[in-house]
């Protein structure tokens, strides 16, 4: 879509909503937008929040399925909940994506992605997704946008929380949570168990991989928090989560593939009121991704552990506020395949201005990266709002980011190249906002265009003595639209987006691999007395699985339904129904999604 086609569709949605509304204040808080608190009322970036209450609603049953239905983001699985998956946030490849769990990466330094089907859903209270290039606030990867998981933390009083449940494909989850505090005291333990028979991943008997048994999976979590407020502005966290996911996958006739992948993150944050004017905030933590991959060729084990010393201190001024960051991360990596280099250290000091002067609203990021395997890298950003009127927002930004090669890239032997440099993107949006009335109905209306030009691609490829090797050799360019769409009235909520984009290689004028032009959700929550009815549509258009879009992978609209019963004072029982309609479609070339598949439990939350 070119930029006239998308100002034209944008001024065309936004002659939809009327100019007069009351102005809206309220809002749920954001931290990723700029490393602090912000109301999404005020946000100058593209932002989302999946609430605890959210997630408990739609009856997703892995991060994977619940980011499926969100607005700019497309996802791909090889195969069930168990099987390695992505995400492309505005069309970007899956590392280009951070994922971060309570401020922590927890990402494979080889293969330079996150194992979010290894992230524990039981353990999430909520998940912020912010969209565009954002290396000028959390360093390098962040190219397509940041995907930040927050577990589940400690609350005044007592509160438990259970649930259990069973589906097709001989599918069992069980869960139990506890959060309490008192006296400045707050604490959270969550642990949870799933298992799986799982189904057939791969389905077309041509591929090599292909075995006709079924692919299961099993899963055990443990996570807690503890907080102290052990003076008046002074306060203690420390913070845990665990899992060990065991996932079959298909790799031939004759051998059942396997990968073991242990995930955990621990940190240890203070929080410190220095001053009025003056909050000092010093993350200890680590971030690990064990994997250790079974096959008939023998056992591959990677580890990656992320050390991370994070110093920020956040400055009231006169006009705005100051966010100063110092940060150091240490990347280890441990195998058995014979790297040159197995690690690197990055140093980055960083600042975020934002100021709110009546209508207007600014916000500027700088930062500079310092690496000891590919040196320094300076990215910035800069983001501006007006408000025209109470119920209608104006906003635009420019912003760069960068991904730095992988160690696989670097270093695998016999496949790798050590000149890498890396991938540097270039990001211009601008967003429409509107919030206000319709009779009885609150409506919340977006439009966001956007253009990232993305050079130094990493793809991997061979010369005429088929020397395989990865090099910087391509570039894309990653534009389009996103439309929102939150309309509420009485017990009723509808929420949708729609997605137009033209993710592709500059160089072949190709749709880069797995992504659609066209994808969009579409969900609705009706609530009758102790029933609460849902409806959710997942559509994407046509997609390709290969570079040169030779292998075509059919558009395709599946359907789920959503049932919560409400039977007694703090029960719930609940039922989800994915792809109700039974649709063959692909979300990997030659890889089955299941199918129609069935779960239904009983939770308990008082």
């Amino acid at each position: 879509m070119s930029p006239r086609s998308q100002r034209t569709l944008v001024l065309l949605v936004a002659s939809l909503f009327p100019l007069h509304a009351p102005a809206q204040k309220s809002g749920t808080i954001v931290v990723t937008a700029s490393r602090a608190p912000q109301l999404t009322s005020e946000l100058l970036a593209d932002v989302t929040v999946i609430s605890e209450d959210e997630i408990l609603r739609t009856g997703a049953q892995s991060i994977p399925q619940l980011l499926q239905r969100q607005p700019g983001v497309e996802v791909t699985i090889n195969g069930g909940p168990g099987g390695t998956s992505g995400v492309f946030i505005r069309g970007a490849n899956a590392g280009q994506t951070l994922v971060l769990v309570d401020g922590l990466r927890v990402g494979s330094s080889s293969t330079g992605a996150t194992s979010l089907e290894a992230i524990p859903l039981e353990q999430v209270e909520r998940i912020e997704i912010l969209r565009g290039p954002a290396s000028s606030l959390y360093g390098a990867d962040a190219i397509g946008g940041v995907i930040q998981v927050f577990t589940k933390r400690g609350r005044d009083g007592l509160q438990g929380y259970a649930t259990a449940g069973y589906g097709t494909h001989s599918t069992g989850k069980a869960s139990a949570a506890i959060r309490g505090g008192a006296s400045g005291v707050r604490y959270s333990l969550t642990a949870g168990a799933n298992e799986s028979d799982g189904f057939n991943a791969v389905v077309n008997p041509s591929n090599f991989g292909y075995n006709p048994d079924r692919d299961g999976y099993s899963t055990r979590n443990v996570g807690g928090s503890v907080e102290l407020d052990w003076s008046p502005g002074q306060t203690l966290e420390l913070r845990a989560v665990r899992n060990r996911l065991d996932a079959q996958s298909d790799g031939g006739p004759n051998f059942d593939h396997r990968t073991i992948t242990t995930l955990d993150a621990y940190a240890a944050t203070s929080r410190n009121r220095l001053a009025s004017m003056w909050l000092s905030t010093l993350l200890l933590g680590q971030g690990r991704d064990d994997s250790v991959s079974k096959s008939s060729f023998g056992d591959a084990p990677f580890e990656t552990k992320h050390r991370q010393y994070t110093w920020q201190n956040d400055v009231t001024l006169p006009a705005g506020t100051l966010s100063l960051v110092l940060e150091r991360r240490e990347e280890r990596l441990s195998t058995l395949n014979a790297f040159a280099v197995t690690s690197r250290d990055t140093d980055s000091v960083g600042g975020i201005y934002r100021l709110d002067a009546g209508p207007w609203a600014l916000q500027a990021n700088l930062r500079r990266d310092d690496s000891s395997q590919f040196g320094a890298q300076t990215t910035g950003g800069v983001s501006t709002g007006l408000r025209v009127t109470p119920a209608w927002r104006l906003t635009a930004g420019y912003s760069t980011g960068f991904k730095a090669p992988s160690f696989n890239d670097l270093y695998f032997p016999n496949f790798s190249n050590p000149n890498l440099v890396p991938e540097e993107s270039r990001n211009m949006e601008i967003g429409w906002y509107w919030t206000g009335k319709m009779g009885d109905s609150r409506v919340e209306g977006r439009v966001v265009g956007y253009r990232n030009r993305v050079r130094n691609l990493i793809v991997f490829g061979c010369d005429a003595n088929f020397n395989c090797f990865p090099s910087n050799v391509d570039k894309a360019t990653l534009e389009g639209a996103t439309l929102g769409l939150d309309w509420s009235t009485g017990a009723t909520r509808l929420t949708g987006s729609f997605d137009l984009q033209r993710p592709e290689n500059d160089a072949t004028g190709k749709l880069l691999p797995r992504r659609a032009r066209r994808h969009g959700t579409l969900t609705v929550l009706h609530d009758t007395g102790p029933f609460t009815v849902g409806g959710e549509l997942v559509a994407a258009s046509e997609r390709f699985d290969n570079a040169a879009n030779t292998v075509r992978m059919d558009g395709y609209g599946i359907v789920n339904v959503t049932l919560d019963w409400r039977f007694a004072r703090g029960w719930t029982a609940f039922v989800r129904a994915n792809n109700v309609g039974d649709r063959d479609y692909r979300l990997a070339a030659d890889y089955s999604n299941g199918g129609a598949m069935v779960f239904a439990g009983v939770r308990w939350n008082p």
